[in-house]
């Protein structure tokens, strides 16, 4: 399939004027994104982190909520999103759960760096020892641990994903 890059400077045209549109109000920061099916917007979102107080609420993360709202589903296979910029590691995250077709982003992460947005210090700490974090992950054992997971492996009506 011949890509139609028309299309994606469309929607990433699009997708920009929303980032920008919302670093003007006081609504959140300077990121957007669109989720887009066939053609069609059917999530978008813009950064809330300081009108929500909502540290969750990025532009990714918000736009997908709205699509999976839309479609009725938990999973954009078919769909593309576009961001302002290069996701950050929780919206990379929720990117691979929603499972999108593919990700089309404007700004590099360097560039959200030069701009105050730097997430850096998060790639650092994931690859250390939980103890070494600067905020410790403590491992607490209980006799009960896979429980949930029992529950789950029993119940015969859960949805798999």
């Amino acid at each position: 399939m011949k890509e139609n890059s028309d299309l994606h400077h469309k929607f990433i045209s699009m997708v920009l004027d929303l980032a920008a549109e919302n670093a003007s109000s006081v609504e959140g920061g300077p990121f957007a994104a669109l989720v887009v099916c066939n053609g069609k917007i059917i999530g978008k979102g813009t950064n809330r982190v300081t009108s929500t107080n909502d540290p969750t609420a990025h532009a990714e993360v918000v736009a997908i909520r709205d699509a999976c709202k839309n479609k009725e589903t938990f999973q954009l296979s078919d769909c593309d999103l576009y961001t302002s910029c290069e996701p950050c590691p929780m919206c990379l995250g929720a990117i691979y759960w929603a499972r999108p077709a593919r990700v089309f982003y404007a700004a590099s992460k360097r560039e959200a760096s030069a701009a105050g947005f730097d997430d850096s210090f998060i790639y650092e700490q994931i690859p250390l020892a939980h103890e070494n974090r600067s905020i410790p992950f403590i491992h607490v054992t209980h006799e009960e641990y896979n429980k949930p997971f029992e529950k789950w492996s029993l119940n015969g009506n859960k949805t798999e994903y």
